[in-house]
Parts: structure tokens; sequence; C-alpha cells
């Protein structure tokens, strides 16, 4: 049975990508959890219009930010978080955390898929992290602190 997949479902495919699936697996999983509808010309016509005006808005949002990537330059956020006695952290600080103090400092909303950060910040010191967006790459200072 030929889908369209709504949202990335994971061994199957990704958003907007139409897959030829079990006949059973679409009709009682992907389809009752709206994850997916039947594949009919119509659904496609809508799929690529839909798919067209996101990409379309990605790139719109993308080109702001890399506007907007000159407010991050040079910031230097500080983080209080729990340590054990040889300074590493109990929880690490993670693209969302770091998300979320950046549009506290700045007011600047940009997604964790822009911030190049390999693992999780686990230890106490200066960090520095890179935004990347648009082709266009700047760096930041987290410092964290022992609580």
């Amino acid at each position: 049975m030929k889908i369209i997949l709504l949202k990335d479902v994971v061994k199957v495919g990704k958003k907007y990508d139409i897959k030829d699936v079990a006949e059973g697996f679409a009709l009682n999983m992907l389809i009752p959890r709206k994850l997916a509808v039947v594949a009919t010309p119509h659904a496609i016509s809508n799929i690529e219009k839909t798919k067209a005006n996101d990409m379309a808005e990605k790139k719109i949002q993308e080109d702001l930010l890399a506007m907007n990537l000159q407010t991050i330059k040079g910031l230097t956020l500080t983080l209080k978080e729990k340590v054990n006695e040889k300074g590493h952290l109990f929880a690490g600080i993670t693209k969302e955390i770091l998300v979320a103090e950046i549009l506290k400092a700045t007011r600047l909303n940009l997604g964790t898929e822009y911030i190049v950060l390999d693992k999780p910040i686990k230890e106490v010191g200066t960090h520095m992290v890179t935004v990347e967006a648009g082709g266009k790459k700047v760096e930041f200072t987290v410092v964290v602190e022992a609580q």
C-alpha cells in the first residue's frame, strides 16, 4: 500500500516521503496514529504544495537567522549546575538547554539543528559552542559553574 508520511517514522522514512508498506502496517499502525495518509493523487499534490511551503519557510527562517547571528557572536552564557566532587555535572548541558538560554539572553529563537555540539557538556569550565546557519558560523562561550 502506498502511503505519504506526515512525520518522521523510524525505519520507514522521513516526513513527506512516499513509501510502499504492508497494508496491515499502514491501516493498523501508521494511519490511525496520524503518521501517514493513503497516497492518492489528490493527497500527493497537497503534500507537494505543503512540502514546498515548508521548504520556503525554512529557507526564510534560516536566512533571517544568518542575519541575526551577530547577536550571538561573542555572547557568554553562564550556567550554574549541580556537580560532583570531581567537577562533573550530574546532568549534561544539551542543545535544548542552550537554545533556551540563548532565547532568554538574546530573544533569538533558533532550532537545535543549528547548534554544533557533538555531545552534552558534562564538565565545569569554559566551553566554546558553534552556531551554524545559512553557511555562516559564529561561536559563543558557555561558562559552567558549580552550584
